[in-house]
């Protein structure tokens, strides 16, 4: 909680779930859910991972499997906020994208040195590249006071 305020209020958002018939598709796209919460809380914790783009598929897989997890994600303390800032178009802060797009160069570049076949360098630059790009023209959410 920013500035001692209350905490914000739990909100369903069960109604933008577009669950899926097929109880198997579900299943599986309920663990594909998991496994990428499991990989967006790695980053949280772990330099040069990232965590915004792992819990915003975890968030469609359980849109499209399950209304309950849809709704914790959506309304997670860390998570929702990515989530519904992304949605809604908000972006990242200039802080956070500072932080990505240096954690990401100096990760890549680090890999690049170390690593002797050159088309997986020129696959890492690529990808360096085009990450940066698109974190770079994202909106840039204003700091909340």
């Amino acid at each position: 909680m920013k500035g001692g305020g209350a905490p914000r209020p739990w909100v369903d958002y069960s109604h933008e779930a577009r669950v899926i018939r097929n109880p198997l598709t579900r299943a599986l796209f309920i663990a594909i859910g998991w496994l990428c919460v499991a990989s967006g809380a790695i980053g949280v914790v772990l330099p040069g991972w990232p965590t915004t783009i792992w819990i915003i598929l975890a968030t469609y897989f359980f849109a499209r499997s399950s209304p309950r997890f849809y709704n914790w994600v959506m309304n997670h303390r860390v998570f929702g906020p990515l989530i519904r800032d992304w949605r809604d178009g908000k972006g990242m802060t200039a802080r956070a994208k500072a932080f990505a797009v240096t954690t990401i160069v100096l990760t890549i570049t680090l890999s690049i040195t170390v690593i002797p076949v050159v088309w997986v360098k020129v696959l890492l630059a690529v990808i360096m590249v085009t990450l940066c790009t698109y974190l770079l023209r994202l909106p840039t959410k204003p700091v909340e006071a």
